[in-house]
């Protein structure tokens, strides 16, 4: 065949197309740091754009030969006009090296630069490999088979090689070799939990196939798959947790931040004594002692003499009002932040049920805006949080967003309540393992979905609650809308219990 193409789409992927009147066949070298494969697809779509040409030389020249290196990781294509392309298959360090005249001209993995010092014609390692050389080395197949790895030794040693005499022993081995060198079946297995492309049929057994290119193309799909979706998988954990712990530090520094600044009321306090003693401050003192009314002792108080005690007074109070904005800002720091970490942890819990590629695919589509390493606006959180004896309770913000919130963010264990055949916010009190939920936190949440519906203005509201894994909502139904299994009600006044506390 000729050689038509050479081109990669992916950092570590070269893709070489050859042809033969309307026959096409690829070879699809994927010679990563992780991972060293080779598969061979009769077609190959490719993509127009992040697509480059390489290897050019190599385009038009036909393949004389394929040449296998003895003892050896390694075989080149021999082709026309005495160019040479040589595939080094050594694991994490496996590359493509192309020649004119036996000379090299052309890496495809340019980090690997001392590949160009490799002579194709001369890299088979001629070892003694007869029953002498075996029993000179007492039965070590390392060193007389330095290409066999744990599969072979494995496959002999289940067969009892390490109990055998000598002579067994290389009979053994020489039964394998026949089944090496001419498979009648090629298998795809899973030894020690890894997905393993094998010669020989030891662990467990996934695929079985008659052709080696098909069996060579199932391998590298399946693996990289599998391998794929533990990546990606680990990514997002990864950057989900980073961002909850980043979220959790503000959210502390923030809150302890608040609690110093409003216990803190020295400002006010300060020009509430001035002010009450402008008649005994001499004019122009830089210093007086005064009795402090707010810890029953007396203080002594730096003033400026260029400023008299009222406009320091003034300028105290000042200072006092902007610390109140300040604190004012900061609880909604805190409550913002607080939001952001309940969202985190509930995509984290979702990311746990991700348990397979296309339930991972979902997920890392439905939560891109949080696994998006670029900077993205604000998006609202779809419901307002309050929290009681160490509970978070979430009441959602509109009826969109009461879905969001009991489809996303609510689990089968956290209880859900809603007030009583009237339309009104979802609340939903989060569960903590190994706890029964307070009577007290209960109430508090049922006062807050008969407060946030409509009912507001009666006396008194029912509410409904039972466990998440009770609600569900049908398809095609309106938004909010849900069905409620074994709720019970229970009677409180609508009322947000935690206006009433600050």
């Amino acid at each position: 065949m000729q050689v038509v193409t050479a081109f990669s789409q992916n950092k570590y992927e070269l893709v070489i197309g050859f042809a033969n009147g309307e026959k096409e066949q690829y070879i699809r070298a994927l010679l990563s740091p992780h991972f060293a494969s080779l598969s061979f697809p009769e077609t190959f779509n490719r993509a127009r754009a992040n697509s480059v040409e390489l290897l050019r030389e190599m385009q038009g020249k036909i393949v004389e030969d394929v040449v296998q290196h003895t003892n050896e990781r390694s075989f080149y294509l021999k082709l026309s006009d005495g160019m040479m392309l040589l595939f080094k298959l050594f694991g994490t360090r496996s590359n493509l090296v192309l020649y004119q005249h036996e000379e090299a001209i052309n890496l495809f993995l340019h980090k690997f630069s001392a590949d160009m010092e490799l002579d194709p014609l001369n890299m088979d390692r001629l070892l003694q490999q007869n029953y002498e050389a075996f029993a000179a080395a007492n039965g070590n197949l390392r060193k007389i088979f330095p290409t066999f790895g744990d599969v072979p030794a494995l496959y002999l040693e289940q067969r009892n090689y390490s109990q055998l005499p000598l002579e067994q022993q290389w009979e053994l081995v020489q039964s394998m070799l026949d089944i090496l060198e001419a498979p009648e079946q090629y298998y795809i297995i899973r030894l020690e939990g890894k997905l393993r492309l094998s010669l020989l049929p030891i662990g467990e057994v996934e695929q079985t196939y008659s052709d080696p290119l098909e069996a060579l193309n199932a391998y590298t799909r399946f693996y990289l798959s599998e391998t794929g979706f533990d990546r990606q998988y680990s990514q997002a954990k990864q950057q989900l947790e980073r961002k909850l712990h980043v979220t959790r530090t503000v959210l502390e520094q923030s809150e302890a931040k608040r609690k110093e600044l409003q216990h803190d009321r020295s400002y006010s306090q300060t020009a509430d004594v001035i002010m009450a003693n402008l008649t005994n401050i001499p004019p122009r003192a830089t210093q007086v002692e005064l009795y402090d009314f707010y810890t029953d002792q007396n203080r002594t108080y730096q003033l400026k003499q260029s400023e008299t005690p009222q406009k320091f007074a003034e300028r105290l109070y000042r200072k006092a009002k902007n610390q109140h904005l300040e604190v004012k800002q900061l609880e909604e720091k805190v409550e913002r932040k607080l939001e952001e970490v309940i969202v985190l942890e509930d995509a984290l819990q979702a990311l746990g049920e991700a348990t397979d590629p296309k339930k991972l695919k979902n997920f890392l589509r439905e939560y891109t805006h949080l696994l998006s390493g670029k900077k993205q606006a604000q998006q609202e959180i779809p419901f307002r949080i309050f929290e009681s004896e160490g509970y978070k309770i979430l009441v959602g913000k509109s009826a969109k967003n009461n879905d969001i919130l009991t489809q996303r963010h609510t689990y089968k264990e956290d209880l859900w309540l809603h007030a009583k055949d009237v339309s009104g916010s979802h609340v939903v009190i989060k569960h903590q393992a190994g706890k029964t939920i307070p009577t007290t936190v209960l109430e508090k949440a049922a006062q807050l979905a008969a407060y946030y519906s409509k009912r507001k203005s009666d006396s008194l509201c029912p509410v409904m609650y039972t466990p998440k894994k009770w609600v569900r909502k049908p398809k095609g139904s309106a938004p909010g809308a849900v069905v409620v299994e074994r709720e019970k009600v229970i009677l409180v006044k609508p009322e947000n219990p935690f206006e009433k506390n600050r």
